[in-house]
């Protein structure tokens, strides 16, 4: 008994963590500096994680690949009771969004029970291919982008010219953008965030059909929590783009050929996720200010039930700060 009640609390006490990265970082919107956007973020979630009654070790920090300030691999967060949980964080996934004033900046945490959560090691780059349930048995990563577009239009009851397609805009997925027009299909660009790229894939109320490209792979674990449950699915391989990268990662005992599904990199369903908006986007919209209130947009999902949890919060910005020492 005591187990499923931690389990309803930490559904939803997550959400506090994300809000409080999102509400400290959005001060620094439209700035230009990356820095202060992510340690704001990494500062407030570090304090937020204090009130949930868990054991929790950072098993995904954040830092290393941009060089920002990082909750640490190794750190234990967590009121210090509870349940142990592995923890992977993304204060900000999107800094470059939040600084540059554009779409899709969030903050972002995902946790399971320790032990369960596929840790990329020195692996900072992983092709991804996401899709909501209808579609999550038809995708292959080997398989032409063509024949997969065909697929996944075929089961969404779609013609492939109507399939919207979210690519990372960089120069890696030139012949990617063109390979998807020329089946037809559309591709909308966005020059960071794959993790709400994969959200707004999987989930029914956006018209995201799909996320294609090569990405994050620590942010493609903190996504796994999010899809477990959903019937959605995400199909992963490590991408190396350095020769530095490749060595490390073999090094570290990985198969560059494997390819890993959602249950490969969170084995248990007894997993959590959630995501506050930072800057507006298709799913969340960002921090806005009313007065001496912020308004709040988040979302939070649990693996063993598959809910997720559409939240709008009112924030007393000043109380909020003198709680938690934090400027908000």
């Amino acid at each position: 008994m005591q187990q499923h009640l931690a389990d309803k609390n930490i559904a939803l006490d997550l959400v506090r963590v994300t809000e409080a990265a999102a509400l400290a970082s959005a001060r620094f919107v439209g700035l230009g500096n990356k820095e202060l956007v992510d340690r704001a973020a990494v500062d407030a979630m570090r304090i937020a994680f204090q009130s949930i009654h868990i054991k929790g070790t950072i098993v995904i920090g954040e830092g290393e690949k941009d060089e920002a300030p990082m909750l640490y691999t190794g750190e234990k967060v967590g009121f210090g009771d509870g349940a142990e949980f592995d923890i992977a964080v993304d204060p900000i996934d999107g800094t470059s969004c939040v600084a540059g004033g554009k779409p899709n900046g969030i903050a972002a945490v995902g946790i399971a029970p320790k032990g369960t959560m596929f840790n990329p090691g020195h692996s900072f780059y992983c092709e991804k291919m996401a899709v909501g349930a209808e579609a999550a048995n038809v995708i292959d990563l080997d398989a032409p982008i063509k024949d997969n577009l065909v697929n996944v239009a075929k089961a969404l009851g779609k013609k492939v010219g109507e399939l919207k397609v979210f690519v990372l805009d960089k120069p890696r997925h030139e012949k990617l953008i063109k390979d998807i027009h020329l089946a037809g299909a559309r591709v909308m660009v966005h020059s960071d965030g794959d993790i709400a790229g994969a959200l707004m894939a999987i989930d029914p109320t956006t018209d995201i059909d799909m996320l294609v490209g090569i990405g994050g792979t620590p942010e493609s674990v903190i996504t796994a929590c999010a899809i477990k449950g959903t019937g959605g699915q995400m199909l992963t391989r490590l991408a190396p783009k350095t020769e530095a990268e490749k060595e490390a990662i073999i090094k570290d005992g990985f198969d560059l050929n494997a390819i890993r599904t959602v249950d490969d990199m969170i084995s248990s369903d007894q997993c959590f996720f959630a995501a506050t908006g930072v800057t507006p986007g298709e799913l969340l919209d960002g921090v806005r200010y009313k007065g001496e209130y912020t308004l709040t947009s988040s979302i939070s999902s649990r693996g063993r039930t598959g809910t997720r949890r559409y939240i709008q919060a009112w924030h007393d910005r000043a109380k909020l700060s003198k709680m938690s020492s934090l400027e908000y």
